[in-house]
């Protein structure tokens, strides 16, 4: 497969303090890429400049289109989506509201925002859920509908900022099969930033491990290959044998 995004000789700096050193990434098209650090290496830094929040001092980001093309989309917001760690759901509006609003918001009207969410209820696990309010809803549900919100936003790649760090383990388990499945299904190009390595290891297709002041991508690793379609294999030796290896490398 091609790559859909990429990310070349990223640099910045903040107030004389050099952030990110020389970050280069690559996402094929239908991958799920894990950037994986330490709290505070620069990995959400990382990815406001590639939402087009934050300019770096120097670099590039490229975004494939539909014919191969690459446009720069460097400081341009809207070009690809992006989850944060926390639902920001809207307490005051009903779930499918909460899912529709980038439809809504692109000009859709709400009876056909509505509708066209609807669709995708069943296949995010939400069935059942559409007019309740974010608040009866728990916190694993919570971040489904803000995945489908993420999803509807029409972009081809998504970026998600650590967005189970604030569930509890055995949801966030739950989280990690059920994102498998549908990510799958939808095929939605996916850039995944996270400090947990069994997260990581079990998500990806390919990690980035991220690292030093300023942060630089020091490894990558190809998990797909390891994999071999074994949805057990967090039990296996070879999981633990990468697990051993990142921890190494952080």
């Amino acid at each position: 497969m091609s790559d859909i995004l990429k990310a070349k000789n990223i640099k910045k700096t903040y107030k004389d303090k050099s952030v990110l050193g020389n970050i280069s990434v690559r996402l094929e098209e239908g991958e799920l890429v894990s950037i994986l650090g330490v709290s505070g290496v620069g990995k959400t830094t990382f990815f406001n400049i590639l939402s087009g929040m934050v300019m770096p001092d120097s670099g590039n980001i490229l975004l494939a289109d539909s014919e191969g093309k690459y446009r720069d989309i460097t400081g341009k917001t809207g070009e690809l989506s992006y989850m944060l760690q926390k639902d920001l759901l809207l307490p005051h509006k009903k779930v499918i509201d909460n899912a529709a609003l980038p439809l809504i918001i692109g000009g859709m009207s709400k009876r056909q925002a509505r509708e066209k969410a609807a669709v995708y209820f069943g296949r995010f696990g939400l069935e059942g859920t559409e007019y309740k309010y974010p608040a009866q809803l728990s916190g694993g549900m919570r971040q489904r509908v803000a995945l489908l919100r993420t999803y509807l936003c029409g972009k081809k790649v998504a970026l998600l900022d650590e967005p189970f760090s604030a569930l509890d383990a055995i949801t966030r388990e739950s989280m990690h099969e059920w994102y498998i499945s549908v990510m799958s299904d939808i095929k939605l190009s996916t850039l995944f930033v996270t400090h947990d390595m069994d997260e990581a290891i079990f998500l990806s297709d390919r990690i980035y491990i991220m690292k030093g002041v300023p942060a630089d991508i020091v490894a990558e690793l190809n998990i797909k290959e390891m994999k071999s379609g074994n949805r057990d294999w967090i039990n296996t030796k070879e999981f633990m044998d990468c697990k051993k290896r990142i921890r190494e490398m952080l």
